[in-house]
């Protein structure tokens, strides 16, 4: 088996798509679910999501919230 450090000589000489292909391959394997994660994040989206049912909590209209706080502080996804 090559070692790091020629595994990585190896990849930098590779074209840029092929490298892009990799890292792609690289960081979806650190981002692996975590099943106990997610469901505590189910768990107090329908808990907040019962709060507003019930009146306990209130919405805030994405337009009031990128007034006070910009627009360039929302990540791209959560614009619109």
């Amino acid at each position: 088996m090559a070692s790091r450090e020629q595994l990585l000589k190896d990849v930098l000489a590779l074209p840029v798509g092929e490298r892009a292909e990799i890292v792609e391959a690289l960081l979806s394997s650190l981002d692996a679910p975590d099943q106990a994660s997610d469901e505590l994040w189910a768990k107090e989206a329908e808990a907040r999501l019962d709060a507003y049912e019930r009146g306990e909590l209130k919405a805030i209209p994405l337009a009031e919230v990128l007034a006070k706080y910009g627009e360039g502080q929302c990540a791209p996804s959560e614009r619109n």
